[in-house]
C-alpha cells in the first residue's frame, strides 16, 4: 500500500495488435483502490471499487451499439476512440461498460496510442500523457479536488473480448512529491476516509456534520428549558381561569 500524501506515478505501456482501426480492443486500466486486485467486469478488475480508476479504452462499445440502432452522437458529444478518462468511486457507483463509463467519467480526453513506434507515457498526479515520442507532456485529464485516503493498492488490468491486443505495462514508477501549504490549505487537505471529489457528491456520501460546540450546546438546552417552563406557567394560568369559569355556573 501507498502511505505518501503526496505523490505521482508514471506509467510507461505499449498498445499494439494486428487489428486494424475499431477492430481490436479492450483495453487497460491503471488502479489506486482500498482492495488488493479482484478479477471483475471492469477492465478485469471488480465494480464498485474504492478508489480511483485511470482508463485506458480502445474499443468504442457505445459507438458500436449507437451504429447498430441506427442513431448518432452530435459532435460535441462523440469521443474518439481510444480514449483515456478517469473515474473516482466510493463503492457506491457501477461501471457502465456499455457506455465506456460516459456517466461516472470525471473527465478525458483522445489519445490515439496504439500501435506506435516511440515510447508511451501516462502521469498520475492530474492525468497528463506523453504519446507523441517528444518528451513533453501534455494535459488530458485536470479535476481540481480529488482527495483520496492513503494506505491503497495501486495495480493495473487489461481485458479483451472477441478482438484482441497486447497491453503491456513496461513500469510503473512512483514519486514523492514535495507540496508547501498554508494553514488553510492544510485545514483543507486532511486526511479523508474515502475518496472524495470536492463539489461533486458521489452517490451514498452524505457531508459529515460539524461536531456542535460546547456553547451551542448550552445554549440549545437553556432555551429548551426556558420554553418548557414558559408551556407549563403558560398551562397552569389557562387551567387556573377555567376552573374560575366552572364556578360561576355553578352560582
Amino acid at each position: 500500500p501507498c502511505y505518501l500524501r503526496d505523490w505521482e506515478m508514471q506509467v510507461h505501456f505499449k498498445i499494439h495488435g494486428q487489428g486494424k482501426k475499431n477492430l481490436n480492443g479492450d483495453g487497460f486500466a491503471i488502479w489506486y483502490t482500498k482492495d488488493r486486485m479482484q478479477p471483475g467486469p471492469v477492465f478485469g478488475s471488480k465494480d464498485n471499487f474504492l478508489g480511483l480508476g485511470v482508463f485506458v479504452d480502445t474499443y468504442p462499445n457505445e459507438e458500436k451499439q449507437q451504429e447498430a440502432q441506427k442513431r448518432r452522437y452530435s459532435p460535441g458529444n462523440q469521443r474518439v476512440f481510444p480514449y483515456i478518462s478517469a473515474m473516482v468511486n466510493n463503492g457506491s457507483l457501477t461501471y457502465d461498460h456499455d457506455r465506456d463509463g460516459r456517466p461516472t467519467e470525471l473527465g478525458g480526453c483522445t489519445a490515439m496510442v496504439r500501435n506506435l513506434n516511440h515510447d508511451t507515457v501516462l502521469l498520475l498526479s492530474q492525468v497528463l500523457i506523453d504519446i507523441d515520442g517528444k518528451h513533453e507532456w501534455r494535459d488530458c485529464i485536470d479535476v481540481p479536488g480529488v482527495r483520496l485516503p492513503r494506505g491503497y493498492y495501486f495495480g493495473t488490468s487489461s481485458v479483451t473480448g472477441d478482438l484482441s491486443d497486447n497491453h503491456d505495462i513496461i513500469s510503473l514508477k512512483l514519486y514523492q512529491l514535495t507540496v508547501e501549504r498554508t494553514p488553510e490549505e492544510e485545514k483543507r487537505d486532511r486526511e479523508v476516509y474515502l475518496p472524495v471529489v470536492d463539489n461533486l457528491k458521489l452517490p451514498g456520501m452524505e457531508a459529515p456534520l460539524e461536531p456542535m460546540s460546547g456553547l451551542a450546546l448550552f445554549l440549545i438546552v437553556f432555551f429548551s428549558l426556558v420554553a418548557i417552563v414558559f408551556a407549563i406557567v403558560i398551562g397552569v394560568i389557562v387551567y387556573n381561569k377555567w376552573q374560575e369559569q366552572s364556578r360561576k355556573h355553578f352560582y
